[in-house]
């Protein structure tokens, strides 16, 4: 069994991670650490919370020094993710004998201050958002011209928000020999020019993922029936009491309404999407770790983009269009081994969407509200599997129906029509019994 001295970091972060409780690496911390520690570019392809952001600090700051000047430089697709990186390689380096600065660059922050600060000292590590950090390179003020550690965390998120151009013209001005390791959830084809442009003869770490949702999370369907859908929620959402519950929505726009009609409704809820301004933004972010509120709800920047602590509760307010948001979203539950619920509202228009989820191995259970409760209820495609079941007539009677057309007397067409009404009858009874036998075992899975 593989342990953290197995990879001989300096003291200080053995007592770092003796403090935060981690015992044991994760898989991708085992596959990445020494790949790292080999001093050998990387290209990690993990899904949500394995453990990815550690897979690369450990080892970076292991060999970070005090000089004064910026060795390790990180970017991240988004604010919230910077300040999470941030707060964890705090908690790293919290017992280091010696002084390392962490540089924080991201938009919405006093840009003034930080050339202040630049124009008299370097930091060791650089994090941020690819626009400001650039900013800050091309004023001169960011010296990066030492770094020997380059990290782009989220690459898909850097591309899918329209910042590896500003992630490229980062590389563009760091030296040739540099250890460059990319994080992502997927690899998009339209990365593939970036990463043979930059990186030296890589090591694809893969993680195989054995389910698309993590088997620790509860993946309920709960079909709305056409009624009001925010009424749905606000008794889904009241049924228990959720720990920290994060409500997704497509637009900003829905998100309001979303919002405004929970808080209306008596509840302690926060919002997040991109329209927030940084100070609200950061504000918010704050109150919701200082679990100041219960509900959250929020747009697909925030499923990517940060990593919210303590989340028992996701649900799917509407299906996104983008299967990858879909999974990033559910992800934000069951973190660290822990248990969690996730739980997807739709409607009779939206069977095909969640038909197509399906069809990519996500798997649901199919609830319905009955007087308050979520009960067991029928798959979302049994009129489908009905209607194919009508048409599958035994081949004696395929016979009659063809003479059926045919020009006989009332009675004999009379005969048919019975005959067929029985076969479909007889096929519908099976189709229930194995329905019923379907529930019991999954009542009796629930109980276990």
């Amino acid at each position: 069994m593989t342990t953290f001295t197995d990879y001989h970091f300096v003291n200080y972060i053995n007592q770092a991670l003796e403090e935060i409780g981690f015992q044991e690496p994760t898989e991708v911390q085992q596959q990445v650490i020494p790949v790292i520690q080999s001093g050998r570019d990387v290209i990690v392809q993990a899904q949500t919370g394995s453990g990815k952001t550690h897979a690369y600090l450990l080892p970076l700051l292991d060999q970070i020094t005090d000089k004064q000047q910026v060795q390790l430089l990180i970017t991240a697709p988004s604010r919230e993710l910077a300040y999470q990186i941030r707060g964890d390689a705090e908690q790293i380096i919290a017992h280091i004998p010696s002084h390392l600065k962490i540089g924080l660059y991201v938009g919405g922050t006093d840009k003034n201050k930080q050339l202040q600060n630049l124009a008299k000292h370097q930091p060791q590590i650089v994090i941020g958002t690819p626009g400001r950090i650039l900013d800050l390179i091309r004023r001169q003020a960011l010296l990066v011209y030492t770094t020997k550690y380059f990290v782009i965390d989220e690459a898909d998120m850097t591309l899918d928000l329209g910042f590896l151009k500003e992630v490229d013209q980062i590389a563009g001005n760091l030296p040739a020999r540099l250890q460059t390791m990319v994080f992502s959830a997927t690899i998009p084809a339209k990365l593939q020019p970036f990463l043979k442009k930059y990186l030296h003869n890589p090591k694809l770490e893969k993680l195989a993922v054995p389910t698309v949702i993590a088997p620790n999370i509860n993946n309920l369907a709960i079909f709305t029936r056409g009624r009001n859908r925010e009424e749905i929620l606000y008794q889904v959402l009241t049924l228990g009491q959720p720990y920290l519950a994060l409500i997704f929505a497509n637009t900003k726009k829905t998100v309001n309404q979303v919002f405004d009609f929970l808080r209306a409704k008596g509840l302690n809820v926060a919002r997040i999407h991109g329209d927030l301004t940084p100070r609200e933004r950061k504000r918010t972010m704050k109150a919701i770790e200082n679990m100041e509120y219960q509900y959250v709800v929020a747009s697909d920047l925030a499923a990517r983009g940060i990593d919210i602590p303590g989340v028992s509760h996701v649900v799917n307010y509407e299906i996104p269009s983008d299967d990858e948001f879909f999974i990033h979203r559910v992800g934000r539950t069951g973190r660290n081994q822990m248990s969690g619920t996730a739980i997807t509202l739709y409607d009779p228009d939206e069977e095909s969407q969640l038909a197509h989820l399906e069809q990519l191995g996500i798997k649901f259970t199919a609830k319905e509200l009955k007087h308050g409760e979520l009960v067991p209820t029928h798959q979302h495609d049994r009129r489908n599997q009905r209607t194919a079941t009508q048409h599958q007539l035994d081949p004696t009677l395929r016979g009659l129906v063809k003479k059926q057309k045919q020009k006989k007397k009332p009675g004999y067409r009379k005969k048919i029509k019975q005959a067929v009404a029985q076969d479909q009858h007889q096929k519908r009874k099976l189709a229930q019994r194995e329905q019923r036998n379907q529930r019991k075992k999954m009542r009796k899975q629930q109980n276990q």
